[in-house]
């Protein structure tokens, strides 16, 4: 190999915005191929590596470092059909996902419109009763309520929590939105928009977020395709 055609560590680090110490890494993990050695021991890499380093970084925007890192992994295997199906189950992932939020939109408009139901039984419930109503555990609800999301009543005495038909409501919205992978400090607003005279705007905004989200994922995924693609056919 020609001088002018290695490269050391930092010129990858330079590259890619990142120490040295992690090209290092990155080759140990699989994400870079094998770097020849120096006489000395020190690695040398080549245009290569380069490529390698520009794909993932790439995919790291779409899919995650977790999945761009299995996906380089997997084609220095040389497995690209793997790599390929690494790469096929993110997409279908990411189309669940999506599916998932079109179906709660029309749930949670009509969940945000809808009166707080009369309860199964006269009075109201507790913790235990609200979990098995909903089918969760009854360790979720205290999350939520430690989250500031729920906030139940207590019995006088025995300050059990009680449940009246609005924090059921509520708790079936919490249960709606977590299903649809929205995290806790999220939430937050979509309550509290439901809870000024019943509005949903916050909620609105919320899914409009998510889709925009979704949305550019989707666009960072392709470009990190279209790297992958490159690097193959040029040889990988």
């Amino acid at each position: 190999m020609r001088n002018a055609d290695r490269l050391r560590p930092v010129d990858l680090a330079r590259l890619a915005g990142v120490s040295t110490q992690q090209v290092r890494n990155y080759e140990d993990a699989g994400v870079l191929p094998p770097a020849a050695r120096t006489a000395s021991g020190y690695r040398t890499f080549t245009d290569v590596h380069r490529r390698a380093l520009l794909t993932y970084r790439a995919l790291v925007k779409g899919y995650g470092p977790t999945a761009a890192a299995h996906i380089m992994r997997t084609v220095h295997a040389g497995d690209v059909p793997g790599a390929l199906a690494l790469v096929d189950a993110t997409h279908a992932a990411l189309h669940t996902e999506r599916t998932d939020l079109g179906a709660a939109t029309a749930a949670l408009e009509a969940l945000a419109r809808a009166e707080p139901q009369p309860l199964p039984a006269p009075g109201a419930l507790r913790v235990g009763e609200v979990a098995a109503l909903l089918g969760v555990r009854p360790s979720a609800l205290r999350v939520w309520e430690a989250a500031g999301l729920l906030t139940p009543g207590r019995e006088r005495g025995t300050r059990y929590r009680t449940y009246g038909p609005a924090d059921v409501r509520d708790a079936r919205l919490i249960q709606t939105l977590r299903r649809s992978r929205y995290p806790l400090d999220q939430i937050r607003p979509v309550l509290e928009g439901l809870r000024r005279e019943g509005g949903s705007e916050a909620l609105r905004a919320a899914i409009t977020a998510r889709r925009q989200a979704l949305t550019e994922r989707t666009r960072a995924m392709l470009e990190g395709a279209g790297a992958l693609y490159e690097y193959l056919t040029a040889g990988a």
